[in-house]
């Protein structure tokens, strides 16, 4: 029998770096790369990343559980989804992200295969060939799409960078020991050492 070990975070380095040298690619040319690669495309540029680690899918389960529960037991409009889901931010076929998690408000950009335009709120547990990008490149991409709010997990670091586009004098950061709440919804608030030692 063979064992395929999975591509690692170096490897996707590199391979970011080689794909950095052409800014042209559509939607087209991340369709077609082999099935089980995980890529976005920004300005035309691809970026691939690498299978997520467990701590990765421990916060994004929770907080997606957390978000999820407390839409639905206030009766709220607003829809929580969890990557794998496209999004085409600019509705074009240049930029398509997949944040690990996003909420909706607008059911017009709703549609059957993606979501169409900027999230509300963002929030991405970053790896270490995701990092620079999404403090980077991502941070201008968000705001200037219209998504309101924006969250950075840092699990190596243990903290959260909370990005309120609304009144950026707000923007902070906070350690995994330290509550914090959403702008976007006010009264939940989360301690994310509660949760990934649930």
């Amino acid at each position: 029998m063979c064992f395929c070990e999975p591509v690692g975070e170096e490897e996707i380095i590199k391979k970011n770096m080689a794909l950095a040298e052409r800014k042209d690619y559509t939607v087209i040319d991340v369709d077609a790369l082999p099935e089980d690669t995980r890529a976005e495309i920004i300005d035309g540029q691809i970026y691939l990343f690498a299978s997520p680690r467990v701590i990765h899918q421990k916060i994004t389960g929770e907080l997606f559980f957390e978000i999820r529960s407390f839409i639905k037991e206030n009766g709220g409009n607003c829809k929580v989804f969890q990557a794998p889901l496209d999004i085409y931010l600019n509705r074009d076929d240049k930029t398509r992200v997949e944040p690990d998690i996003f909420v909706i408000c607008d059911s017009e950009k709703i549609r059957e295969d993606a979501c169409y335009g900027a999230p509300d709120l963002v929030v991405e547990v970053v790896s270490k060939s995701a990092k620079q990008r999404d403090f980077g490149i991502k941070v201008l991409k968000y705001r200037t799409a219209g998504v309101r709010e924006y969250w950075i997990i840092d699990p190596v670091r243990e903290n959260i960078t909370v990005f309120w586009f609304e009144n950026e004098s707000q923007n902070c950061q906070y350690g995994f020991d330290e509550e914090v709440n959403f702008h976007l919804f006010p009264e939940l608030k989360i301690r994310m050492e509660e949760l990934i030692d649930r």
